[in-house]
């Protein structure tokens, strides 16, 4: 009896090993970068919207909003570029939210693959997308006036730095299009958060003139963060005197790694731990 009970009780499962999760990931990133090249339209309306912003604040805004130190087309893109980032990364909740709807997930399912991968390709995708909308911007930002005037290092760190937080931004969306049961859902969702998210924020104007207490908030925005630390490694602060208070704008690029990491413990868990339950429904 013995014998037999051991014969039939299932193995224990294999532990997935890291390089499987980062290789089944990469062809999840593949699969959903093929479908932006197949479905165009995707990569044309998300950068059409930051452009719009950049020559709309630019040319019809621009004349009326001061910014002392600094020109205000300097002092503009680095929040667009915040601000565009950030609203990529619903491309992740809206992508997981349809999968789920159209039965993919569950063909993921019956592969022999990592569980984790399908949200490490999806987020790893999100960002490639947000590079190439990105330099699109970087293009539009220099033909109207913006200039890096740091060194090549910096800018770099600069970009990296908004990719990173666009990076971790999409683990919140994967949690949400796990639970909302429509991408339309998510871009409704996402849009209610993120529109007031990105203007209570130093992204178009400086904050010095909001009220008391919205100004604190702004201040305290990771938002403001990133793009004020993206700001001075863009060096687009002019003569204009940096923050000395409070300290999340004294110290942008550290604030905005904490955010960072800390979006990324909580979130990641939990974004596999709902792809779990999603998918075993």
């Amino acid at each position: 009896m013995t014998t037999l009970v051991e014969s039939t009780s299932r193995p224990a499962p294999r532990p997935v090993s890291r390089l499987k999760v980062f290789v089944d990931g990469a062809t999840v990133a593949k699969r959903n970068l093929i479908k932006i090249k197949r479905v165009p339209d995707l990569l044309v309306f998300s950068t059409i919207s930051p452009i719009m912003f950049i020559l709309l604040f630019a040319y019809v805004f621009g004349s009326a909003i001061p910014v002392p130190g600094v020109g205000y087309r300097e002092f503009l893109i680095p929040g667009i570029f915040a601000q565009t980032v950030i609203f990529g990364s619903t491309l992740t909740g809206a992508g997981l939210a349809e999968d789920m709807q159209k039965g993919i997930i569950d063909r993921f399912r019956s592969l022999p693959m990592s569980r984790s991968a399908v949200l490490v390709g999806r987020t790893t995708s999100d960002v490639l997308n947000n590079v190439l909308v990105v330099v699109i911007m970087s293009v539009t930002g220099l033909l109207v006036g913006w200039r890096i005037r740091s060194s090549v290092g910096e800018a770099i760190v600069g970009f990296l730095l908004l990719l990173a937080f666009a990076y971790a931004m999409s683990w919140i969306m994967a949690v949400v299009g796990l639970i909302v049961p429509s991408p339309e859902v998510v871009n409704n969702a996402s849009f209610v958060v993120i529109f007031p998210l990105t203007f209570i924020a130093n992204t178009f104007v400086p904050t010095k003139n909001f009220p008391s207490v919205l100004r604190t908030i702004a201040d305290w925005n990771p938002v403001s963060s990133v793009t004020q630390a993206s700001r001075q490694l863009f060096g687009n602060t002019g003569t204009a005197k940096l923050p000395t208070h409070p300290w999340s704008l004294h110290h942008p690029i550290i604030y905005t790694l904490l955010w960072i990491i800390g979006l990324l413990v909580v979130f990641v868990p939990l974004a596999v731990r709902q792809y779990k339950r999603a998918a075993s429904r």
